[in-house]
């Protein structure tokens, strides 16, 4: 499987495999994994965009954080599947995004989650405006 982008970067689908470390002693995805793995996804989202997280931490003082999640447990992934984390942009705001969040093993849907993120200024622990160049890039993508 390969890394994808949809809809102009609307929407990415990362392709991840489940190891050993990711499951419980019954070779079930650890509960608190599917979190991580919506993580990830949102990261290559933003990577596919042209953004790195580092580079807006360093240079402007901002960081992506999460603010409320949603999910839905919906069958398990097992050691050794090949899931995807499909990432789709659901809302975009001054200071703010939401992203809805599905993981497949195939065509089985095996979690589904709502993601709201809030841009945050480091320095003083309060919400910021996403950076102007971001906020051009996400309208294109929408």
């Amino acid at each position: 499987m390969q890394f994808g982008l949809l809809n102009a970067v609307r929407e990415t689908r990362l392709p991840l495999r489940i190891y050993y470390e990711d499951t419980d002693a019954g070779g079930v995805v650890y509960y608190a994994n599917y979190w991580k793995f919506c993580e990830r996804g949102r990261t290559e989202w933003l990577r596919a965009l042209g953004f790195e997280q580092q580079t807006l931490l360093d240079e402007a003082g901002l960081a992506f954080v999460v603010r409320k999640v949603e999910g839905d447990y919906l069958r398990p992934a097992r050691l050794d599947d090949e899931i995807v984390v499909n990432t789709v942009m659901a809302d975009a705001r001054r200071a703010s995004l939401k992203f809805t969040q599905y993981i497949e093993r195939g065509t089985e849907r095996l979690f589904t989650a709502t993601v709201s993120i809030a841009c945050l200024d480091l320095a003083s622990g309060r919400p910021a405006a996403i950076p102007e160049h971001i906020r051009k890039t996400l309208e294109a993508a929408a």
